[in-house]
């Protein structure tokens, strides 16, 4: 199943543009191979406002966000997660307008084993004010937010379900222009497919991700998400019947179309896919399975 993705997006950097009735978007100025065209900052409500994913520490950012903001009253920071383009933000925004801010936890929260070193590209700083948990509600002025626990990309992901609108801001969790990475050991590609099904039959009538355009249908889109996943974990099955042992080789085996910037993050990928197999019995690794293991077909 093709993902139909698309990159067309409607915007100016540090000017807000308004993607549906409540909610206004400022795009900030860090384009990356993982960003597209940056980080996707939403406004909520009108007057008393809600602000998810302030971005990165980028106070030009922040200030077209206050610009944007004059003569209304912030009053919750929604993070979907501690990347270091989603919420270092809060702090430079909170300075500047007060508010609450609201997620699962700090970096590496999510995760069952307490203690366990997360990514280098964490936001190490950030402590929500108000810690929420899956199925949590948030009610500001004119809108309710219930919190959805979508661990996988990292494990403190969580989605925001505007209920007024059944509007879904999915931070990374989905993304239109794109896969997600999943990129151990924070990232979980067990947790992650579990949290992509949690997400099929809410009836959302939009995503609206962090990065990139929206989703309109989003269900049949999360399904072909879900299919490419269990693709790739076909395609490194294959890999091991050849004999093809390791991660490196089964990057170039199974990226060798795709840009070479984006191996490394695609290396992460893969060795999230073989933690899973190795931990369903499907392969097996020399030892514990890491970049470095060599890997073998498991019980299929």
């Amino acid at each position: 199943m093709t993902i139909p993705f698309s990159k067309d997006l409607a915007f100016e950097y540090g000017v807000a543009h308004r993607v549906a009735p409540k909610i206004r978007r400022i795009v900030s100025k860090n384009p990356s191979p993982f960003t597209l065209y940056g980080t996707g900052t939403y406004i909520v409500g009108e007057g008393d406002v809600a602000v998810i994913d302030p971005g990165p520490d980028d106070p030009a950012h922040i200030d077209a966000i206050v610009a944007e903001l004059a003569g209304e009253t912030l009053t919750h920071i929604l993070v979907t997660h501690t990347h270091r383009d989603h919420s270092p933000g809060t702090k430079l925004l909170q300075a500047a307008m007060g508010g609450e801010s609201y997620g699962f936890g700090p970096h590496g929260s999510g995760r069952p084993e307490p203690g366990v070193e997360v990514e280098e590209g964490g936001d190490h700083d950030f402590t929500p004010n108000q810690r929420l948990r899956d199925g949590d509600i948030v009610e500001g002025a004119g809108f309710t937010v219930e919190a959805v626990h979508t661990p996988g990309h990292c494990s403190n992901h969580m989605c925001f379900r505007l209920r007024e609108e059944r509007i879904l801001f999915c931070g990374d969790h989905v993304m239109g222009w794109s896969t997600t990475v999943v990129a151990p050991p924070d990232g979980d590609m067990q947790a992650y497919m579990k949290s992509l099904r949690k997400l099929l039959g809410a009836d959302d009538t939009l995503y609206v991700p962090t990065h990139g355009p929206t989703i309109a249908n989003p269900d049949p889109f999360v399904e072909a998400y879900i299919a490419h996943r269990e693709d790739r974990e076909r395609q490194i099955l294959d890999c091991l019947d050849r004999g093809v042992s390791g991660v490196t080789a089964m990057v170039k085996d199974m990226y060798a179309d795709v840009d070479p910037r984006l191996h490394p993050a695609a290396t992460r990928s893969v060795l999230a896919h073989l933690i899973h197999l190795v931990e369903t019995g499907r392969a097996e690794s020399d030892g514990p399975p890491t970049l470095d293991a060599a890997y073998a077909p498991g019980r299929r």
